[in-house]
Order: C-alpha cells, then sequence, then structure tokens
C-alpha cells in the first residue's frame, strides 16, 4: 500500500488528487484544522474587510462591531461542511456527486473554481499594490513593465505551497501564527489613541447594516465552505465530529474577529483604509512600520491564496480535467495573471470586492444548503467507491449523470437569493419590498434547502437505503 511519505507530506509535491485517501493515510487530527484555519484569519485581507465595512453609508464603529461578531458565527458553517470528507474520504466536489450526480455537480465545480480564481486573483491584487508600495517608498518610479514583472513574481510566489499540497500548506500556515499575530498586536498598539470611536457616521439605516451582515458573512465561514472538506480529508473516519466543528470555528472565528475589528477601527481616523488599502494603510502608523508591515502583509497574502489555489486544483480535476494535481495549480495561476493585471489596470478595488462577494452569495448559500441537507438525509455517510464513479451505472448517476431535483433545488435558492440581494448595482424585489435590506444569504440557504428536501426527500433516503447495503458488503480499505 502506498504511504503518507510518499503522497502528502510536506515539503514534498502531494501526488493524490481527488482519489481516495486509503486510512493508513489519515495522518491529520481536527486540532490541526484550528491552525490552519487560525493562519489563514490572521492576515492582511481580513483588515482590509473591516476597514471596507466603514465605507458602507452611515456605518458607525459600533455597527461594525455588531456585524463582525455576527458575521464569523458562519464559521460553524465551515465545520459542518468540514465534515463530509473523513468518511468519503476525498474532496467537497468529488463528494458533491452524490446530491448532484457525476455530471450535474460539474455545474457547480465550474462556478466554485471561478470563485477560487476570484479570491486568488484579489489577493495578488493586494500583492502587487504592496510591491508597488515599497518600490514608491524607495523613492523609485513604477509604470507599466514594472507592474507587469511584479504580477508575474507574485503569481510564481503564490503558487508554491498549493503546488507542493496539503501537508505544506497545513505546516506553514500553523508556523505562521505567532509572527503575523505578533504584527498585528504591534498594529493595534500604535492604533490605541488614533481610533475615534464614538463618531464614525450618522448611523447605517437597518438596511445597509443588513448589505454589511452580508458582506460579512460570506467573506467569513461562509465563502470558505466549499473549500472545507479539501482540508479534512486526511482525518480518520472515527474523528470526533464535534472536535472538526469546535476546532474550525476557534480557528476561524477568534482571529479573523479581532483583525477584522483592527481593520474597522483604523478606517475611523483614515477613512481612505476601505477604498484605497495599501495606499491608506500606511497612514494609520509611524514611517518606520511601513516596510515591516507591507512586507509581512505580502507574506499573509500569499499564505492564504494558497488555500484557494489548492482547492481550485482538486476543483478543475473534479470538473474532469485529466491532469495531476501540481499541474492543475499550474494551469490556475497562470489565469491568475491575466485577471490580476486587467484588475491592477482598470479596477476599483473596493468595486471589485463587494461585487464579487454579492456573485459569491448568489450561488454558493443555496448550493451549501442542498449538500448539508443532502449529508443528512442519507444518515451522515456516504459510499466512498460510488464516489469515485462517473459512468453510468453507479449509485450516484440518475438521468444522464444528472441529479435535477437538486439542479432545480439550488436554482430555486439562486433566484431567491438574488431576489433578495441590495447592493449598489442591483436591488431584488425582496429587498425592495423590505426597505432594501439584504436578505440574499439567508433567501438562499432556507430556499435551496427546503427546495431540495421536499423534491428529492423521497429519492434520496432510497439511495441512503441502497447505500448502506452496498457498505455493508463493501471492504473496509482498498
Amino acid at each position: 500500500m502506498t504511504t503518507t511519505v510518499e503522497t502528502d507530506q510536506a515539503f514534498r509535491v502531494e501526488t493524490r488528487g481527488i482519489d481516495y485517501v486509503p486510512l493508513a493515510e489519515r495522518w491529520s487530527r481536527p486540532r490541526d484544522l484550528a491552525g490552519l484555519w487560525a493562519g489563514s484569519s490572521v492576515q492582511f485581507e481580513y483588515l482590509v474587510y473591516g476597514a471596507v465595512l466603514m465605507t458602507f453609508p452611515g456605518f458607525t464603529f459600533k455597527q461594525a462591531v455588531e456585524v463582525i461578531l455576527i458575521g464569523n458565527l458562519s464559521y460553524t458553517l465551515l465545520g459542518l461542511c468540514s465534515l463530509q470528507a473523513p468518511g468519503a474520504g476525498t474532496t467537497t466536489f468529488t463528494i458533491n456527486r452524490a446530491p448532484f450526480g457525476p455530471n450535474g455537480s460539474r455545474v457547480i465545480a465550474l462556478l466554485n473554481w471561478l470563485t477560487q480564481v476570484g479570491f486568488e486573483t484579489e489577493g495578488l491584487i493586494l500583492v502587487v499594490l504592496a510591491a508597488v508600495a515599497l518600490v514608491t517608498k524607495a523613492g523609485l518610479g513604477v509604470g507599466t513593465p514594472i507592474k507587469v514583472i511584479f504580477i508575474v513574481l507574485a503569481a510564481a510566489v503564490q503558487m508554491v505551497l498549493p503546488f507542493l499540497g496539503h501537508a505544506t500548506v497545513i505546516k506553514v500556515l500553523r508556523a505562521l501564527i505567532i509572527p503575523f499575530a505578533i504584527l498585528y498586536v504591534i498594529l493595534a498598539i500604535l492604533t490605541l489613541g488614533k481610533t475615534h470611536l464614538a463618531h464614525t457616521g450618522a448611523g447605517a439605516t437597518w438596511s445597509v447594516w443588513m448589505a454589511g451582515l452580508a458582506f460579512a458573512i460570506v467573506l467569513s465561514g461562509l465563502g470558505w465552505v466549499e473549500n472545507g472538506n479539501d482540508f479534512s480529508r486526511y482525518l480518520p473516519p472515527d474523528a470526533n465530529r464535534r472536535a472538526i466543528v469546535g476546532w474550525v470555528f476557534v480557528g476561524g472565528y477568534i482571529p479573523e474577529v479581532l483583525i477584522m475589528l483592527l481593520g474597522a477601527a483604523v478606517a475611523t481616523y483614515v477613512p481612505s483604509a476601505g477604498d484605497n488599502p495599501i495606499g491608506a494603510f500606511p497612514h494609520a502608523f509611524a514611517g518606520w512600520f511601513l516596510v515591516p508591515f507591507l512586507v509581512v502583509a505580502m507574506a499573509q497574502i500569499f499564505s492564504i491564496n494558497s488555500l484557494d489555489l489548492y482547492s481550485s486544483g482538486v476543483t478543475l480535476q473534479a470538473l474532469g480535467l485529466r491532469v495531476q494535481r501540481w499541474k492543475a495549480v499550474v494551469i490556475d495561476t497562470v489565469i491568475c495573471c491575466g485577471l490580476t493585471a486587467y484588475a491592477v489596470f482598470s479596477a476599483s478595488f473596493n468595486t471589485l470586492l463587494t461585487d464579487f462577494a454579492d456573485c459569491v452569495i448568489a450561488w454558493i448559500a443555496p448550493w451549501m444548503a442542498v449538500f448539508l441537507v443532502d449529508w443528512a438525509l442519507r444518515r451522515y455517510r456516504y459510499h466512498p467507491a460510488e464516489l469515485q464513479r462517473t459512468d453510468p451505472g453507479g449509485l450516484y448517476w440518475r438521468q444522464g449523470g444528472v441529479n435535477w431535483r437538486a439542479l432545480v433545488a439550488w436554482a430555486c435558492g439562486a433566484a431567491a437569493s438574488v431576489l433578495a440581494i441590495s447592493q449598489t448595482f442591483w436591488e431584488g424585489p425582496i429587498a425592495r419590498a423590505s426597505d432594501g435590506a439584504d436578505f440574499s444569504v439567508f433567501a438562499g440557504i432556507i430556499v435551496g434547502g427546503v427546495v431540495y428536501f421536499v423534491l428529492a426527500g423521497p429519492l434520496v433516503r432510497r439511495e441512503a437505503g441502497e447505500q448502506d447495503r452496498l457498505l455493508a458488503g463493501a471492504t473496509p480499505d482498498r
């Protein structure tokens, strides 16, 4: 049997893609997930998200605190969406074949791949802007050729961790927690005494408050739910589920809340921090801190982007691209280069970020609902070998490889989410009827989950019985 050393060892290329992880290679523990998600949360992007919240019309610091504390509770959803892989032994969008069918799942996998590439591009934009700021600080001019060089170099560096794979990503993110935390403690000390917490706006209306909440939810735990099982598949099948959810929540919630609060506090005395994060944040602290701050911020963004790039690679495999996992990472890197160049030269960062967050809400909230309801209807288990099948006759095949009930439920949830969005570029009729409040997240989850339960409940329960019969006759490992 293949050993863990050959497939998933830190600082060696992980050779396993979306195929089943044998029991002998399940080296991970629930608390490893805390280090992973904490390492991804103690970083510059969440500082920016906190500052962006303060750009919502009328937002006060108190309202930002409320939104940040409540919105980040969605890390519970990430914990729930990390529970399937220990039993299934594979990645999210291989497991997704159970509710949607092997071919139907490709539709959702494509949306996930686009989402991951979007987040990767967002991170690269910030890295390039930081590099430009450093060169400008040194008194050098930065023209188009230099920016292009920065984009290519940043993409190449970003590729290193996901290219090596799962064990490397976990080890590096866990090791970076303490140095990153020290940076933000220093920034918090420098921020004390400068903040204007009592007078930062007239006070947002409840409809704007709801828009801020949707923004916080999707850019915290909900925005990671499609990644969860990609990083929990090396846990053993008997791993404690409460421990998994608990460690994911603690690792993500606490650091992200603290960093977002710090970003919102900085924005009370540097109002442009949410619109031009790299250019504005240096005004938040003494000049001597600028260079170390920007250097560490770049390292942080590289580390968090490694999660997106890793997941986008295995998602490409789930889409049917017959390449090795590390080659899929290279393909995504090239695509991100092009998108980053477009964004750096022709787009507003703040507009790009908020519009992108809205697009993510529309598909991911109803998908998560269908995914979790299906898992519950199957009595919280799958048949690992059947998940790997993409041919007619498999347990999860249905009609032409598509479970139309799942796609209809997801489409209904996505439509409800779009109808309930309230943003500058679009206000749905549900939002208009509620005085402009944004209920997109909740509408997508409720409608998607309920419609799937009604349409697919009897079918999935029958499949669960067949699934159990197959499992009873299956060998415990391959």
